[in-house]
């Protein structure tokens, strides 16, 4: 559901990665943001279709999930006020690789797949936050993927709750058992078995789908090293965003020429530590 216009900026986006865009790049962007509502369980978009919208979430949080002929699906990575849903629409086709599912209800940021790619092609202040968001994205997936054949469900739901927690940005949020089955790929009952364990020591409180955070040093002891890996990745992209002086707005430049050469750029050794840096 589309809220009416608001007068954007990067100060009130409450986006990270929008908030890291120059100043400059706003009176060329804010007018093709909206601000929508997005309920749970809306899909975004399915893998393999093309995207019609990325999202900017506020404070919606998105599953990206892969699925399964069998109709099972898996939960890859998850998204939050740090990102962005759709970060194909800015790469040489707009495809999306994963299912985009709405897990919490909030609210987001909208724009048009085909004009960000527009935008990001004339604008190379606008390509590096958004490179650098893809890379901390591709350590979860990666991260996520060497869990899930390596450690106990035990380890993921820890890992998987924490961050969801960071995403959040509170102790509690609604999600029942029967959900983050689907999303970790494994039966429902062992979920359950699972969140019993952590809520009799004390780790959790759940009830009427409704799961609360109630030790969190202790969900990270409890959980393998794969979240402090991908927690270590944002926390860099946040830094970043932090310390990159504004980059100058080629209000002018070859739209065909922009992005390629900053692509060309990343393909150099040492390209991806830089932008850690």
């Amino acid at each position: 559901m589309a809220s009416a216009n608001y007068r954007t900026s990067a100060t009130n986006v409450h986006n990270q990665l929008l908030a890291a865009w120059p100043s400059e790049v706003w009176a060329h962007v804010g007018s093709d943001l909206e601000r929508v509502e997005l309920v749970q369980g809306q899909t975004l978009h399915e893998a393999g279709t093309a995207l019609k919208y990325v999202y900017f979430p506020i404070s919606a949080v998105v599953s990206l999930v892969s699925g399964m002929q069998d109709g099972g699906s898996a939960e890859v990575a998850v998204v939050g006020h740090e990102g962005v849903v759709g970060v194909c629409a800015f790469m040489d086709g707009a495809v999306a690789l994963s299912g985009g599912e709405v897990q919490t209800a909030g609210h987001a940021w909208r724009m048009r797949a085909p004009v960000l790619a527009n935008h990001v092609a004339r604008h190379a202040a606008m390509a590096l936050p958004l490179l650098r968001y893809t890379q901390a994205l591709l350590v979860q997936l990666a991260q996520t993927a060497a869990c899930n054949r390596h450690h106990s469900l035990h380890q993921q739901l820890c890992r998987w709750l924490l961050l969801h927690q960071d995403r959040h940005r509170c102790d509690e949020f609604l999600v029942t058992h029967e959900r983050m089955s689907n999303l970790l790929g494994v039966r429902r009952e062992t979920v359950t078995a699972c969140a019993l364990k952590l809520q009799k020591a004390g780790l959790i409180r759940y009830g009427r789908g409704r799961l609360a955070i109630l030790g969190r040093r202790g969900l990270e002891g409890e959980s393998c090293e794969c979240y402090a890996v991908v927690r270590s990745a944002y926390d860099r992209l946040r830094c970043s965003h932090l310390a990159a002086p504004p980059v100058a707005v080629h209000r002018h430049a070859d739209p065909c020429r922009t992005l390629p050469n900053v692509l060309s750029a990343l393909r150099q050794p040492n390209a991806l530590l830089a932008l850690q840096a």
